[in-house]
């Protein structure tokens, strides 16, 4: 029963570890996304709708974020004023999302990395 109860607290620090790392993951991914192919300043040219949007003025990348405001829960944000309507889009403005793409190419390899440290754990247990 203590083996028991050990494995569940292992198991709960390992999967917030993964939680925390995959929210960097999805971050730096969409970091990447933004600067991929953008030109600042007078010679910025938008993205075109549905792809990451082009860098601008780098606001929306300065303001990417990751928390972990409690165990196994992970917020990546932007606090950039027009970071929800470049992910939405708006009346005007076809959506050039950013963060749900990149949540949607790194979940296989945050999940692929879950098993993996719950293997460890599972094995380590058996010792």
């Amino acid at each position: 029963m203590k083996r028991l109860t050990l494995l569940r607290a292992g198991a709960t620090k390992a999967a917030n570890r993964v939680v925390v790392v995959g929210a960097d993951m999805i971050r730096s991914d969409a970091h990447q996304g933004i600067s991929r192919g953008s030109v600042s300043g007078k010679n910025h040219v938008p993205s075109r709708p549905g792809e990451y949007p082009n860098r601008d003025t780098g606001e929306l990348q300065a303001h990417l974020t990751t928390t972990n405001p409690k165990p196994l829960v992970a917020e990546v944000r932007s606090e950039a004023g027009h970071a929800a309507p470049l992910e939405f889009g708006t009346s005007k403005m076809a959506a050039r999302p950013y963060m749900r793409p990149s949540r949607d190419k790194k979940t296989p390899a945050i999940n692929r990395l879950f098993a993996t440290e719950m293997d460890k754990l599972v094995k380590r247990s058996g010792k």
